[in-house]
């Protein structure tokens, strides 16, 4: 089975820095958010990984090409540590350029002679989810059962759901059929509380469903993949998973901020430091003479 990862967009909620360095090569303490994510693949089984990208982002192919100057001074100086630590992960890394930011769909639509007729896992970067068993591998899992396109879901708290997809459920458990999805519904009006976020198992089913959903948008400057799984889920096409493991939205500031902060408290090297800073700030915050702290 291949992957790919959906880079191409913008990332405006980080403006200014996302205008020169790709969100995506934002480092989570020392490592990349993007390198979670094929990291999360390999462990899955998946070898052949296609970034979709953008002219403004070649580092990220760089970031997974083998760095000979480095490699060379490290040896050199019998730095063995650091030579592991910069050493290629064992996965064939292929780019594609989006060249026009058309949406999802339109991205989709691009791998498809990537995935040869096969299932594909597919990974937007705002997510990780870090645990025992890649999730990845839990969406393989659940497509070797029910043979479906496979939608990651995890349920939220009402005032969170107008923020996302969300799916209208048949049945319950860990594995569901997805009657349709409501793409950031109004307050009060969703169908359930399981939203669908950026991890996906498709079969290729999905590129006729993309086909007929780009002609009935023709009109509209891009396209998601919504109605695509919409129309795959009529036909009884399409489960969601609710996973195993936590989940990291790096999808705006904050959540970047948190999950960092949450990812360094699992570094124990880090842990009792940053533990001890957290208290540092809290109480600085709480003190009226530390309200001017930035």
């Amino acid at each position: 089975m291949k992957g790919v990862i959906l880079a191409a967009g913008y990332a405006t909620r980080f403006l200014p820095a996302s205008k020169t360095i790709p969100k995506e090569m934002f480092p989570l303490i020392d490592r990349p958010a993007i390198d979670f994510i094929v990291q999360e693949m390999v462990d899955s089984g998946i070898h052949d990984i296609l970034l979709v990208s953008s002219r403004r982002k070649k580092v990220m192919e760089d970031y997974f090409d083998r760095e000979v100057e480095l490699s060379s001074a490290f040896s050199e100086s019998q730095e063995y540590e650091k030579l592991k630590v910069i050493k290629p992960i064992k996965a064939n890394i292929f780019t594609l350029r989006q060249q026009y930011m058309m949406g999802t769909g339109n991205a989709l639509m691009l791998v498809e002679p990537f995935v040869n007729n096969e299932p594909f896992v597919v990974a937007y970067p705002d997510d990780i989810v870090l645990g025992e068993k890649p999730l990845s591998k839990q969406l393989i899992e659940t497509w070797e059962k029910t043979g479906d396109t496979v939608l990651s879901v995890q349920e939220l708290s009402e005032d969170q759901l107008s923020r996302y997809g969300v799916i209208n459920k048949e049945g319950e458990g860990k594995i569901m059929k997805v009657k349709n999805m409501v793409e950031k519904p109004k307050p009060g009006t969703a169908p359930s509380r399981f939203v669908s976020f950026g991890r996906y198992l498709y079969t290729p089913e999905l590129f006729n469903a993309l086909r007929a959903s780009d002609k009935r948008q023709s009109s509209k400057s891009e396209f998601t993949q919504t109605e695509a799984i919409n129309q795959m889920a009529k036909n009884r096409n399409v489960s969601a998973l609710q996973f195993e493991g936590t989940r990291y939205d790096l999808g705006d500031p904050l959540g970047f901020l948190t999950s960092a902060m949450q990812i360094g408290l699992q570094r124990m090297e880090f842990k009792g430091d940053l533990l001890d800073e957290m208290r540092r700030l809290l109480k600085l915050h709480d003190d009226p003479k530390g309200e001017n702290i930035h």
